[in-house]
């Protein structure tokens, strides 16, 4: 019976071993609801050392089965060991993220004349040291990550379509270029694991959640979102990432995320307002962060607001994806700004100054001035209010 039973444990043992590791990091039913990656991050460090217990805990009594157990038992021990082999291969073969999403192999960027990406796709843009390239949202979402360099720095563009966010992070830590791989995700968004230390890093806040690290926060660089004809505008010179053909099949998959109405139910949009996977933008000033319906964008094309007393324009362009947030302040004068339609401008009521989209006076009196970028970002409003908890809330007064 004791022998039965230490059988039992240590069959227990190992399936739990090789199923939990994964389970907490991937998106299987319920398993990102909770605060596990404490438990999945010791698993996974220590697995080999825990594989080895649950083996010394089976040998024994299994020795015993074959030895002098019934046939029907043997015949019952080897199937659980044969399961246990699947289950080995499933979960550390095809159920790890990077066994599910890789790598570009043939990462190609190409000047605008020669690019095959329709203007009229979302992008990632990125301009550092007067270099600008863009990264179309329905690549990078498969990839997850893409390293490259850009105006002669490594830069590590990010992108997790289960949170619909996207963060451009230098790959350097403590002064050292990093190598990041993905190892899966934690309340739906994407995790990285660093090549020295092992810590992994949350994609959304680029923050360390586990590990020798954990508490440092990646460098974020400057990055917007738009429709690449929007990016065009601003940096006609812009290389574009191009697919790699290698990955058509998993492309092809991600249509219809660009505007919310992918068949994936994780990744597809509710159109409501303030629901689960509702669009919001969300803005950074200092240590402060507020959320906006996505829908009240649309509608009004203009909001001006206050975040602890720092005044900021919110601003949607012509091709209703593209958008962008500025302190709404100049020369310490508070502007307030409204949509004129006539000129497809931003106008503000002060002195009735035209602005463009890129933030730049074009008429008026503060003509040649610009407005001060703020860090904007669309995402998810789980997301949004998961990792950032402290966040206020637009309400339109």
């Amino acid at each position: 019976m004791k022998r039965a039973l230490l059988l039992i444990v240590a069959l227990v043992f190992l399936f739990a071993t090789e199923i939990l590791r994964v389970y907490f990091i991937m998106p299987f039913p319920g398993s990102q609801r909770s605060d596990t990656i404490g438990i999945a991050y010791t698993i996974g460090r220590y697995i080999w050392l825990l594989r080895l217990a649950g083996l010394l805990l089976l040998l024994p009594p299994a020795i015993h089965v074959y030895r002098k157990g019934k046939r029907s038992n043997q015949i019952i021990l080897t199937i659980f060991i044969l399961l246990y082999a699947l289950v080995f291969y499933l979960f550390n073969f095809r159920f790890l993220a990077e066994k599910m999403f890789y790598q570009t192999r043939h990462k190609l960027l190409l000047p605008l004349a020669d690019s095959r990406i329709d203007t009229a796709k979302l992008v990632i843009g990125i301009c550092i040291n007067g270099q600008a390239k863009a990264y179309p949202l329905e690549i990078i979402a498969y990839h997850h990550q893409v390293i490259d360099t850009v105006g002669g720095e490594p830069v590590m563009v990010t992108y997790c379509s289960v949170c619909r966010t996207g963060r451009v992070f230098s790959p350097f830590v403590n002064g050292k270029y990093q190598h990041f791989r993905l190892v899966g995700m934690d309340h739906f968004n994407a995790m990285f694991e660093d090549g020295d230390t092992k810590s992994w890093w949350r994609q959304a806040t680029g923050i360390s959640i586990a590990g020798p690290l954990q508490g440092m926060v990646l460098k974020e660089l400057p990055s917007q979102q738009v429709r690449l004809a929007a990016w065009i505008r601003q940096y006609p010179n812009t290389l574009v990432l191009q697919p790699d053909t290698l990955f058509a099949s998993q492309y092809k998959e991600l249509e219809g995320f660009d505007d919310g109405t992918i068949k994936s139910k994780l990744e597809r949009r509710d159109t409501g307002s303030w629901k689960f996977k509702s669009w919001v933008i969300g803005i950074r000033v200092d240590d402060h962060e507020k959320a906006y319906d996505w829908n009240e964008l649309v509608k009004h094309r203009v909001i001006n607001d206050t975040i602890q007393d720092n005044p900021v324009v919110l601003v949607l362009e012509n091709d209703g994806v593209s958008f962008h947030a500025w302190y709404s302040q100049v020369n310490d004068r508070r502007l307030h700004f409204i949509f004129n339609a006539s000129k497809q401008q931003m106008q503000d009521e002060s002195t009735h100054s035209l602005w463009d989209m890129n933030g730049l006076c074009t008429d008026g009196e503060y003509k040649g001035n610009h407005l001060k970028v703020l860090p904007v970002y669309q995402e998810f409003w789980h997301s949004w209010q998961y990792f950032h908890p402290t966040t206020t809330v637009y309400t339109g007064n």
